[in-house]
């Protein structure tokens, strides 16, 4: 190509736009070329671009004297992978450690270092199943969370570190965790003496909760998808896929580099929804955790009336299905925010420092068709009092429904000033409808 008459800082230029792999074999050409090739500010470029690095290390955090070394090292690690979804689990993974560095940093430390072939070799063998390759890839550079026992004498573990989340509503707290390999090994072993389709269909525990009434997440090695189980797990007509079945794609044989399983597609889709705020972090008594209640439109419904501001959301409950109840088979739970604007309250023209809820009404629907119209006092046994400024008063309940989509909507009827001191006539607050529905990715 008459490469060879061509200035040093243009092959440098050339050598820029290409590929780590094609800059290996051009180095191969000549002296000259493998001169050019090894400027380290080539290879500083090549981490940045393909694996968003500002500092040589491997996937492991180890360090490298320069920023060539490195990215053998990434290449040898990784060199049984499709490079193109190396990258791409990378991404994934950094998406979600950035949002915990910034946000959750506690839930950041219980991530593990990433698991070895040997860890995931011995998982197969003893499990008797292949990983899909996208969720090899995600255990090697994290090998799930290590969550220490809040409790030695109890085997409930730390339930507020999950990294993926969760609920609660009445006496029922669900935070699911990721299952680090030598748990998936013990507690799939150990579920499947009671599940014999879980061993027959190629499933393994990937996530779980630690609650009384667990919930379970099991990989299907055979066909990529993840399923979580629901009240009755008898069978495979008692799990639910969590991500579209049409996005996954293993291509064991034809166009490799395209592979994508659910567990990817669900940590990739769980990173969105913390990065873009559409769930958030919680305050509870027992610490910090993810809440899966939505927090954005239009799953989330923002209504303000005299003031007063409520925020509403809805997610399923999947632990708590019931595939053979026809009447009540799905049950929703809910959650209310409710505040007051800094203004105070505003009714007729006049402005009130507090209000107090003293009565509700909730219209719920399956689909179209009206299922319960109730009124009553008082939420969860308590009349909240409002003030300007105050921190939002959030309560969890729940509702069966038939079928799988419904929504909600209704009033609460607030009284300015408070019940024992009224100070105007009462007054109705909307709550804006939001859906009762089965998501496309269950979390």
């Amino acid at each position: 190509m008459g490469l060879e008459s061509v200035g040093d800082l243009a092959i440098n230029m050339i050598l820029k736009k290409l590929e780590g792999e094609d800059v290996a074999r051009v180095a191969c050409a000549s002296k000259r070329f493998r001169f050019s090739a090894s400027d380290d500010t080539l290879w500083t470029n090549l981490c940045f671009h393909e694996l968003a690095l500002t500092q040589p290390i491997d996937h492991l955090g180890n360090p490298f004297p320069s920023f060539k070394e490195c990215y053998q090292a990434w290449r040898g690690a990784f060199d049984m992978y499709p490079w193109p979804l190396v990258k791409r689990v990378k991404k994934c993974w950094d998406r979600i450690k950035t949002w915990l560095t910034n946000n959750f940093p506690e839930a950041e430390a219980t991530l593990c270092k990433g698991a070895t072939e040997a860890d995931i070799q011995t998982l197969e063998n003893l499990l008797k199943v292949e990983l899909p390759l996208p969720t090899r890839i995600l255990y090697r550079f994290h090998n799930g969370q290590e969550i220490v026992k809040a409790n030695p004498e109890t085997s409930t573990f730390g339930s507020s570190l999950g990294l993926i989340g969760g609920y609660s509503f009445y006496n029922h707290l669900v935070n699911v965790y990721l299952l680090p390999i030598r748990q998936i090994i013990q507690e799939t072993e150990q579920i499947r003496r009671h599940l014999s389709f879980l061993r027959r269909s190629k499933f393994v525990l990937v996530a779980a909760s630690s609650t009384f009434r667990r919930k379970l997440f099991f990989l299907n090695c055979s066909n990529g998808q993840l399923y979580v189980g629901t009240n009755k797990l008898h069978s495979e007509k008692d799990i639910i896929p969590c991500v579209p079945q049409d996005l996954i794609s293993l291509h064991r044989e034809l166009n490799i580099e395209e592979q994508q399983d659910a567990m990817l597609l669900w940590l990739e889709e769980h990173g969105r929804r913390l990065e873009h705020g559409f769930i958030k972090l919680c305050d509870k008594e027992n610490g910090r955790s993810i809440n899966l209640f939505p927090e954005e439109p239009p799953f989330c419904s923002t209504a303000v009336t005299n003031g007063v501001k409520v925020r509403a959301s809805a997610l399923i409950i999947p632990e708590f299905i019931d595939p053979q109840d026809e009447n009540e088979k799905y049950l929703f739970a809910y959650s209310i925010r409710l505040s007051l604007e800094p203004q105070g309250c505003l009714i007729n023209g006049m402005s009130f420092n507090s209000c107090q809820l003293h009565w509700r009404h909730w219209i719920i629907r399956a689909n179209d068709d009206v299922v319960s119209d109730f009124n009553g006092e008082a939420v969860i046994g308590q009349y909240p009092l409002l003030h300007p400024g105050a921190e939002e008063f959030v309560y969890q309940s729940c509702t069966p429904l038939p079928l799988p989509s419904g929504s909600i909507e209704g009033s609460f009827t607030f009284v300015p000033g408070s019940l024992a001191y009224p100070k105007g006539d009462p007054f109705l607050a909307t709550v804006a409808q939001f859906p009762l529905q089965l998501p496309d990715y269950i979390f």
